[in-house]
């Protein structure tokens, strides 16, 4: 049944037409005709009639409640990166985790509410616990009307603790409650086919805004390139599927070489790690690290510093042989830059080359871009160049002026494209090589850590509430490594940057109508569809009335 205008002659006549079948057809039949079009307008009676109809709508009655603005109150919160990450953070187990662990702790607020909060502010818009307290305000979480500042404080405090759950303490640093949960959660999705033997790890440097803390917080080797703050360093572990296992976190002053052996030491420990090969980036490699390693009878594959290292300098890169390429699982065979690697064995040392054709082209032409404009300034002055590490190690001094030194360029060509790895595996070359590529995936995670995942700016003052604010990053780390298996599996590849806008735009207006209640969803726009499609998760109806709780609609949960 519908409204159609009739013209006879000069004017427009309304009707309220049917349809309806007879025989093999179907005729439109007038039920009532309403009368003239202009006459209906010009006295109001077609706006009467029309709304008269809308208390037996509820779409339409929303629609028209703008023109009531005197009995309707509307209040808008976004609800999609709600929606997806609480189903995520119950899959995981987190959830059940952190009330397990509080059980019997006395606490006057929701802890676990408190930390998803910061958990989802670390994936959606990075900033310090401060502006976390007020971010969430504008989202609809279940329990955060009754989170005010000093419970992230509290909260953040919890992980932090010390925890006397084992009776071992560790160098640099003490075992926290938030061990306690790395190793619940490893736990929970652990399974026969889980395996460990093959763990990677890589450090990280984070700097304060303040002192730092008591201990942690220390003048070190700063990666940020602020040598003037203090800092704290970083390590994670993740395992051959590239899942966060567990993270560590050190004073900022212990230099990364002597951070491998005590972490590998913790994973047998805490995970019953029975076998293990470390996979870990050049900055860990030194011969007392190796010594140990291999005097506890663990196996490695280490990166190696190719400048520094004189052995690889000027014996395993100068070696000849024939590369072979590798093409990791999945990948096409019509690669156009696939990597090539060859083994080189010194005495009983034994070494991987890895060499990468396209990235040696690009250090080509960024070394060209350089000498280019180095003759450039050289025409110049020299003065302002040895300040610049880019143009430094390319000059040398005769007399009392800088020029380019031929040799040294000559031999930088040695290094273009390539990577030197050292192993006591029993692996193949090839399968040595690819697993130290799966090293990249950490890389990628600690950029994604300080970019996207900012953990900065830290205020914290105690050691314990720094320990809590970093591990939520870990958690963060989690969510989004979880998320993107799901993404993986349905086959699909979806920019972080794109799933955190689209998703984070979906939202929900609250619209009080005299005494109903109305959730309007807005649209999911982008990628979001696929993201919540991926994880399982239902968004409500665009449309729905809700029971009155109080003054105003209750939020999706």
């Amino acid at each position: 049944m519908f409204i159609r205008a009739k013209k006879r002659g000069n004017r427009t006549y309304l009707q309220i037409v049917e349809n309806a079948r007879e025989g093999h057809k179907v005729v439109q039949r007038v039920c009532a005709s309403l009368g003239r079009l202009d006459i209906l307008q010009q006295n109001g009676q077609l706006d009467s009639l029309l709304r008269s109809g809308l208390r037996f709508s509820q779409r339409l009655l929303v629609l028209d409640a703008q023109d009531k603005g005197e009995c309707t109150r509307t209040s808008t919160r976004r609800i999609g990166a709600v929606l997806l990450m609480q189903k995520l953070w119950k899959e995981l187990g987190v959830r059940q985790v952190i009330r397990q662990l509080t059980k019997e702790r006395r606490f006057t607020f929701d802890i676990e509410r408190v930390l998803f909060i910061a958990v989802l502010q670390r994936l959606f818009c990075p900033g310090s616990d401060r502006w976390g307290e007020r971010w969430m305000r504008q989202y609809g979480i279940s329990g955060s009307d009754a989170i005010d500042l000093h419970h992230f404080y509290r909260a953040m405090g919890w992980l932090g603790e010390v925890s006397f759950s084992a009776p071992e303490h560790w160098p640099h640093t003490p075992r926290r409650i938030k061990d306690d949960i790395e190793e619940a959660l490893f736990s929970l999705r652990r399974t026969l086919f889980n395996d460990l033997s093959m763990v990677f790890l890589d450090t990280t440097s984070l700097y304060f805004e303040g002192e730092g803390g008591v201990y942690l917080g220390q003048y070190g080797n700063s990666k940020d390139h602020r040598p003037d703050l203090k800092q704290v360093v970083v390590a994670i572990i993740l395992d051959n599927e590239g899942n966060p296992i567990c993270s560590e976190i050190i004073p900022g002053n212990i230099t990364d070489v002597t951070t491998l052996v005590p972490v590998a030491q913790r994973l047998k420990g805490r995970f019953g790690i029975a076998r293990i090969c470390v996979v870990a980036d050049r900055g860990m490699i030194s011969d007392g690290t190796i010594q140990e390693l291999e005097q506890l009878g663990w196996q490695y594959i280490l990166g190696v510093r190719m400048r520094r290292c004189s052995e690889v300098r000027d014996d395993v890169l100068l070696r000849g042989g024939k590369f072979t390429e590798v093409y990791p699982e999945r990948s096409h065979t019509e690669d156009p830059a696939p990597l090539k690697v060859k083994e080189v064995k010194v005495g009983n040392r034994r070494y991987v080359i890895c060499h990468n054709e396209e990235q040696a082209r690009k250090d080509q032409y960024d070394r060209q871009a350089i000498l280019k404009s180095l003759g450039d300034q050289l025409q110049k002055g020299d003065k302002s160049l040895v300040g610049n590490k880019g143009y430094r190690r390319y000059l040398k001094c005769e007399g009392t002026r800088f020029e380019i030194d031929e040799e040294k360029i000559e031999s930088e060509e040695l290094f273009d494209g390539k990577w030197v790895l050292r192993t006591n595996t029993d692996l193949s070359f090839i399968d040595v090589a690819l697993q130290y590529k799966q090293l990249w995936t950490v890389e990628d995670i600690f950029r994604t850590m300080k970019s996207i995942l900012e953990t900065r700016p830290i205020y914290h003052k105690c050691d314990e509430t720094i320990a809590g604010h970093v591990f939520c990053s870990f958690l963060a780390l989690l969510l989004r490594k979880n998320l993107q298996d799901h993404i993986t599996a349905k086959g699909w590849k979806l920019e972080w940057a794109d799933i955190v806008r689209d998703v984070d735009a979906i939202s929900e207006v609250c619209v009080t109508q005299g005494e109903k209640n109305f959730i309007i969803r807005t649209e999911a726009a982008g990628v979001a569809g696929k993201v919540f499609q991926a994880a399982g998760v239902a968004l409500p109806p665009v449309l729905q009335e809700v029971k009155k709780r109080g003054t105003t609609p209750v939020p999706t949960p």
